[in-house]
């Protein structure tokens, strides 16, 4: 904040405190929404201690239709639409998102103003009955022969599948909690979730096996949180700037990058994975699949960090001009 800012002078709606946030409802979402607003707690003890902050649980299409899989009903999208119209709308001021459910394109009005400090990205392995030992050198080595594995992600299905051709893919849907206790009721004998969610909630235990995001690119924007308001509001854009980190903001503006040069459909799998290095440098990985594993196709681009809009754009483009014209249609 501003030095000499005061809590009154933070306008919202026309009007002052409190500041209305808008979320999920589900255990990660209002996790993630908590961490937030005990950053900006610590950076502004004044707003902290009058309780200057509304949570705003919102129902997303993306958690109300558990039944279909998101490619086939609009996509990651729909886990923020509502959020969208409820900021447009002036019903809250800003929105936390897990970054991998916005869209690289958000609605006019709407800006992406931070990103917090990435968890782990990488993807891991929740094994259910009649599975073998894990074991991180062979991440899928564990999987009995033909085995069903739950996923709604074609992502992850297209990476599987196509290091295990024998194994079988179904649908499964719902919160990480719920998504577990399918796995232990043995509708499934294995599923992939995001280690980032498992840590938060505290469930890091049951990863059996983490996967080595070489081996199962992870989705763009995976382990980050960000935060969106609207364009016009200029006072919390700047007191949200305080707050952003620099490595998940430049990872995450690779990343984006990259999924808008490929403009995939929903139902294309796409991963996308930045890092930085030792040096300073950024190093992205990309990959783009059909979902049943039949064709996948990986590359990665190193260069200054400074320069990661660039580099997702480029390592995009790269990918779409040398994959099946029909896998971006």
């Amino acid at each position: 904040m501003p030095s000499g800012q005061t809590q009154a002078e933070i306008p919202r709606h026309g009007g002052l405190l409190p500041l209305r946030v808008g979320t999920r409802g589900s255990p990660l979402a209002l996790w993630q929404t908590r961490h937030f607003l005990s950053i900006i707690g610590v950076l502004c003890p004044v707003l902290r201690a009058a309780q200057a902050f509304e949570e705003h649980v919102i129902a997303t299409s993306g958690d109300q239709i558990l039944d279909r899989r998101l490619a086939d009903i609009g996509g990651k999208g729909l886990f923020a639409k509502e959020i969208h119209e409820a900021l447009l709308d002036r019903r809250v001021d800003f929105a936390v998102h897990s970054l991998k459910d916005l869209e690289t394109e958000l609605p006019p009005g709407i800006v992406l103003a931070c990103t917090l400090k990435r968890e782990d990205a990488r993807d891991a392995i929740i094994l259910g009955q009649g599975c073998g030992a894990p074991d991180p050198a062979d991440p899928y080595g564990c999987l009995p022969a033909g085995a069903v594995i739950g996923t709604a992600s074609v992502r992850r299905q297209s990476q599987i599948l196509a290091a295990r051709p024998d194994l079988r893919c179904a649908m499964i849907r719902g919160n990480v909690q719920t998504r577990l206790g399918r796995v232990r009721g043995g509708e499934f004998a294995a599923s992939l979730l995001a280690l980032a969610g498992l840590k938060r909630l505290g469930l890091e235990a049951e990863a059996a096996v983490v996967i080595d995001p070489e081996a199962m690119v992870p989705a763009a924007g995976q382990g980050i949180v960000g935060i969106t308001v609207r364009a016009a509001d200029e006072e919390l854009r700047e007191l949200l700037s305080a707050i952003e980190d620099r490595t998940a903001a430049a990872v995450s503006r690779a990343e984006r990058a990259f999924l808008g040069a490929l403009d995939g459909s929903c139902r294309t799998p796409i991963g996308g994975h930045a890092r930085l290095l030792p040096d300073g440098s950024l190093h992205l990985t990309g990959l783009v699949a059909r979902p049943d594993g039949s064709f996948l196709l990986k590359r990665s681009l190193t260069g200054p960090a400074t320069d990661a809009v660039r580099l997702g754009a480029e390592l995009g483009d790269s990918l779409r001009a040398d994959s099946p014209a029909d896998l971006f249609a």
